[in-house]
């Protein structure tokens, strides 16, 4: 990354050089040499270490006079950041052994297709229903907005619909096509997700996009959104679908009750969890688990029967139904990711080596016949 280092540091051509990288993340924290993030792994640049009046004079180019008075009194704040005719970026400020640090998240102006992203196909079926929630949930940097983003944008495209999205910050920008778009982010245009949720039941709204549902109160806003008549999409981050509804029922300490298993249930759609790993060649490839909430899996949920769910989805033969371990044995299958990027992967690699040796001799192509 030689390329990357000047004699006098300047912000902009570094994030043009970053980007020209293929930088995903950029990392400043005073004291130390910038670091990017490409192809999912952490790479020191050549640039001399970040002095506190280098660190002052990033401060003061990316954030607004609002903003760096709340950065001289918090430890952590999210923010945008835009380099016109580059890129978006969401920015994260906190502490790091009392140094200041930026995060610094490539937020491309182009939203991607779910083809563009080489997702399934599947995923457009999602955003023809017109109540309920869907979640897209992963590790951070799995690339959830962005999923999120292409569905979204999908659902501008082909519907006319009204759609409000609340996040923190606001990441993706939209042209109204079919859809009217209205953006708002927390703490300029909304003070919580929930009052959001609440007041975007005001505004007229089809479709609703929350940022992360973070706790009960978003949450119960979500159902009651979803339970009069309004689409809900969100993230959440947890590691698999199954692990998804346990932390759901894990926001109600009175989650015996039947009344609130089942509203929680009857609203859920589906659940999307994913990874992103090294493609082979460079880039990265999506594993995608999909978990919708069909009469059977509604079923078994209610009864909390979640081996039975897990099992149901590793024998489906549709899209609809797909294990993480089966999207990752389809790419590579497919030649997209090297067997021991797929292990490493995988929550349940005795399954996915099974998988792998032909034990499984109905292993087969889970996502409807996508490259995921």
């Amino acid at each position: 990354m030689g390329d990357i280092l000047t004699s006098e540091f300047n912000l902009n051509e570094f994030l043009a050089k970053a980007h020209k990288a293929g930088a995903s993340d950029v990392h400043f924290r005073e004291g130390k040499a910038p670091s990017l993030r490409i192809d999912g792994r952490i790479i020191r640049t050549a640039s001399a270490p970040l002095s506190e009046e280098d660190f002052e004079n990033i401060l003061t180019t990316i954030a607004k006079k609002d903003v760096l008075e709340n950065i001289r009194k918090s430890n952590n704040i999210d923010f945008t950041y835009e380099v016109k005719n580059l890129c978006r970026y969401r920015v994260n400020y906190c502490k790091d052994l009392g140094l200041p640090k930026l995060t610094m998240r490539v937020i491309p102006y182009n939203i991607p297709t779910l083809e563009e992203l080489q997702l399934p196909s599947y995923l457009a079926e999602l955003t023809k229903f017109n109540n309920g929630i869907v979640l897209v949930t992963g590790p951070t940097g799995s690339g959830k907005s962005t999923t999120l983003a292409a569905m979204l944008d999908l659902i501008n495209k082909e519907q006319q619909k009204h759609i409000i999205s609340i996040e923190d910050p606001v990441e993706f920008l939209y042209t109204d096509r079919k859809s009217l778009i209205t953006q708002r982010g927390l703490g300029i245009d909304t003070e919580t997700f929930a009052s959001g949720i609440k007041y975007a039941l005001r505004q007229d709204p089809d479709v609703i996009l929350v940022g992360e549902i973070r706790d009960r109160e978003t949450l119960e806003a979500a159902i009651e959104a979803s339970e009069t008549g309004h689409l809900v999409l969100s993230t959440m981050h947890t590691n698999s679908c199954i692990q998804t509804i346990n932390r759901i029922l894990g926001f109600f300490e009175d989650k015996s009750s039947a009344l609130i298993v089942q509203r929680v249930i009857n609203t859920l759609r589906a659940t999307i969890s994913q990874k992103l790993m090294p493609r082979k060649g460079g880039g990265l490839a999506a594993a995608v688990e999909i978990m919708t909430v069909t009469p059977a899996i509604s079923d078994y949920l209610l009864k909390g029967n979640f081996e039975d769910v897990y099992l149901l989805m590793q024998k489906s033969k549709f899209p609809n139904l797909t294990t993480m371990n089966s999207s990752l044995y389809t790419l590579l299958k497919h030649g997209i990711i090297e067997q021991e990027i797929a292990l490493e992967y995988s929550d349940n690699k005795n399954e996915l080596e099974q998988m792998i040796r032909g034990i499984y001799h109905g292993a087969k192509n889970m996502t409807g016949g996508d490259i995921i």
